[in-house]
């Protein structure tokens, strides 16, 4: 696999895949007191035990995890840098996203701030798309950026939270009137074990919490050293080689569907495989109505898959070459199928997707180890903000279990619809929440700067992203590369 690579090759693979697990390490204890505060600040288990915990349960969350949060995340790059990320832009683009969302995580974490690596990276993501644009020729102001999948991510991060504080405060009150027992709602004695049934409860939401942070946060990593392995090494990664000849052929027949509905709306008009390939990138960049040249295009691109999958047993007898192409053709027509939203696309748009979208298991276990290792670090300045700074009174057993439940489900639910949700904010909205409900108060200074951070996240990492990137192509530019 690594043969044909040079040693400038190797290098960036080998920073690029560092700098991906940094992300996710970082990641990780950033993130950590979104399951650890309620368990910690309740006595219910040792901070070391607690960390050591949620770290094993992210490990796992990682690992079981599917890819729809990771592929909706790479959905919202340009299309040109999607479809040439090998190249030196491409590079430019990967480490540009990595480092300003690295940099606004630890710079967070410094402060004791709960702010949200999900907006991190999508700041991030926006900013490069923003730039892309502006430094190619002949484009515009938000060319770059794909703004209906970052309406609907921004609308699950916006919503979250505010569900998180609804949800958990309703909950407690629920708790309430059914579950009558005083020492759940007052305020727990320092040092003082919970009675056995009410550490089980906290105990099981902090596993919960664990869990769903693992699989729906863990994916993003996922999906960033993908195109990192999709750029250098695409012969391997560029399409799933681990796919038989049956999910081969229901490829095929997707394809032939498809293309037929296509021809149809092409009233006649015929492009070349490179005008096709333009015509859908442009299609996708402006999100324009679509013309017959462009349903043209894509009958000719879901042509040209057909005809590289027919016949064939396995991934394995097309040629590496042919792989890439194979790979650009598939991500353009699916794109297109999911913008234009047409009847009878979503089987044959299933079945075309298996071919690209895949995570091979070591990738898993680098980012469930990159991000169960993190958890275990680096805790305590987000705990004291959350388990002794929001609320003006000590985090009660009965307040600690009705947001952390919420959290975990929320984020659960997130997960299997493919959303990108911070676990930060729906947690710490969660224990507000519960505060409020309480009628405990809230310590307004930190909710000042929980807002700060959570308004400021995003414009400042698009300004990070598209900085970044506009001085890593003009270091490429000056090097003479491509």
């Amino acid at each position: 696999m690594f043969s044909e690579l040079s040693l400038l090759s190797s290098c960036f693979l080998f920073f690029a895949l560092a700098l991906a697990l940094s992300f996710e390490f970082v990641n990780g204890f950033h993130d950590t007191a979104n399951a650890v505060a309620t368990v910690i600040y309740t006595n219910s288990l040792r901070s070391t035990h607690a960390v050591v915990w949620s770290g094993i349960w992210n490990f796992l969350g990682v690992l079981s995890s599917g890819g729809a949060v990771a592929f909706g995340i790479l959905a919202l790059l340009p299309v040109e840098l999607i479809l040439n990320v090998g190249s030196a832009a491409g590079f430019a683009m990967v480490f540009s996203l990595l480092l300003s969302a690295i940099i606004w995580n630890l710079g967070t974490w410094y402060l004791g701030l709960p702010a949200s690596s999900s907006h991190t990276l999508i700041g991030s993501i926006l900013g490069v798309g923003m730039a892309n644009a502006m430094l190619r020729g002949g484009g515009s102001f938000g060319d770059g950026v794909n703004w209906g999948k970052a309406r609907e991510v921004g609308l699950s991060l916006l919503v979250s939270p505010l569900f998180g504080f609804a949800a958990a405060g309703l909950l407690l009150l629920a708790m309430k009137a059914v579950v009558r027992r005083a020492e759940l709602y007052g305020e727990p004695e320092s040092g003082k074990t919970p009675p056995l049934w009410v550490r089980s409860i906290l105990i099981l939401t902090c596993t919960g919490v664990s869990f769903a942070h693992g699989s729906n946060d863990g994916q993003k990593g996922m999906g960033l050293l993908l195109l990192i392995l999709i750029g250098i090494l695409p012969g391997t990664y560029s399409v799933n080689v681990g796919l038989d000849g049956a999910g081969l052929a229901q490829a095929v027949t997707a394809a032939e569907t498809a293309g037929r509905g296509y021809r149809e709306k092409a009233r006649g008009a015929v492009v070349s495989q490179e005008a096709a390939s333009a015509e859908v990138s442009r299609y996708l960049k402006v999100h324009g109505k679509a013309t017959e040249q462009t349903y043209a295009a894509l009958a000719k691109l879901t042509d040209d898959i057909g005809a590289t999958l027919r016949g064939r047993g396995s991934m394995g007898e097309i040629a590496a070459a042919e792989r890439g192409r194979l790979r650009s053709n598939v991500y353009l027509v699916t794109e297109a199928m999911a913008h234009m939203d047409a009847a009878g696309t979503a089987e044959p748009r299933v079945e075309l997707q298996k071919l690209v979208r895949f995570i091979p298991v070591w990738v898993k276990l680098a980012v469930a180890l990159a991000l169960g290792l993190g958890t275990m670090i680096g805790w305590k300045r987000i705990v004291v903000t959350v388990g002794e700074k929001i609320g003006k009174t000590h985090l009660s057993y009965a307040q600690g279990a009705s947001a952390e439940m919420v959290a975990a489900l929320t984020i659960a639910a997130a997960d299997i619809g493919g959303w990108p949700v911070s676990t930060t904010h729906v947690l710490s909205s969660g224990v507000a929440g519960t505060m409020a409900a309480n009628h405990s108060g809230l310590q307004m200074n930190t909710m000042r700067n929980l807002l700060l951070a959570w308004v400021l996240t995003l414009p400042v990492c698009v300004f990070l992203g598209a900085m970044l990137f506009a001085l890593g192509i003009n270091i490429v530019v000056s090097l003479g590369l491509r």
